[in-house]
């Protein structure tokens, strides 16, 4: 059992990544497949697809030929949570990267929360 299945998916991918592996393949929840679709809409995965079901269900996530990925970093954590409402949602690397946020919308981005007019828990960067 993980304290928290989000930094588990993101130490997952990055160390595949580090690796050089070209799939990764982790626990399924409802969360974690919202980022995966997230990352696939945005361009950082090549496909991700859901093996087995139930409690054994995993989701393997294809990653590109090029390293597209550069840095994945949790922000918000279960002991500190980071909240940001529309004014103060956060750039990644001058707009070139993406803040994945929580919001009563979904999970989306911070491009799309500032469209929406929406904040959220700052849930990680991916550059």
């Amino acid at each position: 059992m993980t304290i928290d299945p989000i930094a588990d998916m993101l130490t997952r991918m990055r160390n595949a990544l580090n690796a050089k592996h070209k799939n990764v393949s982790i626990p399924v929840s409802k969360t974690k497949l919202a980022i995966a679709e997230l990352l696939l809409k945005e361009g950082y995965i090549a496909s991700y697809k859901v093996e087995g079901e139930g409690i054994k269900a995993n989701i393997v996530v294809e990653f590109k030929d090029n390293k597209v990925i550069q840095g994945l970093r949790r922000i918000s954590k279960p002991g500190l949570r980071i909240y940001a409402n529309v004014e103060d949602l956060p750039k990644v690397i001058n707009g070139l990267g993406i803040a994945i946020i929580s919001t009563n919308k979904g999970i989306i981005t911070d491009r799309e929360a500032r469209k929406l007019g929406v904040g959220g828990e700052v849930l990680a960067y991916v550059w």
